[in-house]
């Protein structure tokens, strides 16, 4: 057989080979993305992680053995052997990746966004070269910030004007601060969250505040939520939650803290303020990693609802119970992006649908933003975000 004729030949094992690659690498993180949606004790999110990254990694190793794709080049099915036992296995995951990996990634592609983000406009800043070094800090995870091409200094700052019918007509114009996943933990070091805090200020004092959870990753950086996060003003109120990173700390000290800057720490609860003359419910929800879930049976119905959630995973119970607007973070857009496959580990129970951006599902809009750092200072096509929402009636 000539060269060609074998190659020829090889073809179509080959690329049934890929297909079950990628089909195994689809099932196994779209596996981990849900499995990390749930409030699981984090040394076994840390240890499943270690065990799906392996997987992934044996997966095409697997399937060279299964297909004996250097040899006859074969599917057996003769009880003891071992591509009986990996045979299975291999024609599932190339299921996945000829048929089920495609329909998800065309899905992913064609979802639909909100049409009510009238406008976006976007400033980035590379907060290192503004501060003349990289604010590498000291953190576990330090030297992942110096890796080339990382963009886990470069913020952008973002402006969504958001068009609201329902808002009421004294709002129009009214100005939010969406901070999210600060993750403070030493990488980035205090002067970079300084910096960006800074910045929001420069940008006009908003009306109100609204941090979404994972503030501190850390044993000690709790320390850090008064001088940097004592930096933030705002007209009308400021609120925050807690995350699941928040949740593996000392969530005491964590929320007093957080009080300390007058900020209403809402937890799982609503509150009613007047802005502008007009009523608002401002809603917490901080589950599945602290229950139970805000009850809202005595909350007015007739009024404006705006709800801080750290996952977007919640967006079904916000349709639920009428939510007009939702912030949420968590997910960090996935923090490395790949041309034309967008994201790839997204901690939700949906995967990657709501990776980031704005989604409008009746009565509810909803903004997931990037968030500002991570556990993992890393950043591929994916910079860290910072967002004010302007509020219209009519854009």
């Amino acid at each position: 057989m000539t060269s060609l004729q074998e190659a020829i030949s090889t073809l179509p094992w080959f690329v049934l080979w890929l297909g079950a690659c990628v089909g195994h690498t689809f099932f196994m993180v779209t596996g981990l993305n849900v499995l990390y949606a749930w409030p699981l004790p984090h040394f076994v999110l840390r240890f499943t992680r270690k065990i799906d990254l392996l997987s992934i990694l044996a997966g095409p190793v697997v399937f060279l053995l299964a297909l004996d794709l250097f040899g006859n080049r074969s599917l057996a099915w003769e009880p003891g052997s071992v591509s009986f036992y990996l045979t299975p296995y291999t024609l599932f995951c190339a299921a996945l990746g000829f048929i089920a990996f495609p329909i998800a990634q065309t899905l992913y592609m064609v979802r639909k966004r909100a049409e009510r983000v009238a406008a976006t406009e976007t400033a980035t800043v590379d907060v290192a070269a503004k501060l003349g070094r990289k604010p590498v800090g000291r953190g576990k995870y330090r030297p992942l910030a110096l890796l080339p091409g990382n963009e886990v200094f470069t913020v952008d700052f973002v402006t969504h004007t958001l068009a609201l019918p329902q808002l009421p007509p004294e709002w129009d114009g009214l100005s939010i601060l969406h901070l999210t996943d600060l993750h403070l933990s030493g990488t980035p070091d205090r002067a970079f969250h300084r910096f960006v805090i800074d910045r929001c200020m420069a940008d006009g004092v908003p009306d109100i505040v609204a941090i979404t959870g994972d503030v501190v990753d850390s044993k000690t950086h709790h320390r850090w939520i008064v001088p940097v996060l004592g930096r933030l003003r705002w007209n009308v109120a400021g609120f925050a939650i807690l995350g699941n990173h928040d949740s593996w700390r000392d969530t005491h000290r964590i929320r007093g803290r957080l009080r300390k800057l007058r900020l209403q720490v809402l937890g799982n609860t609503w509150v009613k303020i007047e802005v502008r003359g007009v009523p608002m419910v401002v809603v917490g929800h901080e589950a599945p990693w602290f229950k139970p879930e805000p009850d809202l049976y005595t909350c007015p119905r007739d009024v404006f609802r705006f709800l801080l959630s750290h996952t977007p995973d919640n967006i079904p119970w916000a349709r639920r119970h009428g939510i007009d607007l939702m912030l949420a973070g968590h997910v960090h857009g996935g923090q490395i992006r790949f041309p034309f496959l967008g994201s790839v580990f997204c901690p939700s129970r949906y995967s990657r649908r709501y990776d980031c951006g704005t989604f409008y599902e009746e009565p509810t809009l909803m903004h997931v933003g990037r968030g500002l750092a991570g556990q993992h200072p890393l950043r591929y096509n994916c910079k860290p975000e910072v967002t004010r929402i302007i509020l219209r009636k009519n854009a």
